[in-house]
């Protein structure tokens, strides 16, 4: 693991309660590390990754790692910064 492992955005306890809310599963990945995204969500039989990210600061941009797991990813994954972009996910609306 790289020493950023495990790391949260501040907004990540908001997105979960939020998913919770809408009926998701949800089970934190940010413990991975090395550019896996912060979590992944369950909902009407489909799993959806969300790499969380603030709006404002260092922590709106994504690590080398980050970049490079989601090239690298042949499935969807989704970069959020608040509960309505992970909400839009799952509605199948986020662009």
């Amino acid at each position: 693991m790289n020493k950023m492992s495990g790391r949260t955005d501040a907004n990540q306890s908001r997105i979960i309660s939020a998913l919770r809310a809408a009926g998701a599963t949800v089970t934190v990945l940010s413990e991975v590390g090395s550019g896996c995204p912060d979590i992944i969500a369950g909902w009407r039989g489909h799993n959806y990754f969300f790499e969380i990210k603030n709006l404002t600061g260092r922590g709106n941009r994504l690590t080398e790692a980050q970049t490079k797991w989601i090239k690298g990813w042949a499935g969807q994954i989704a970069v959020v910064y608040n509960e309505q972009d992970a909400l839009a996910v799952l509605y199948g609306s986020y662009e």
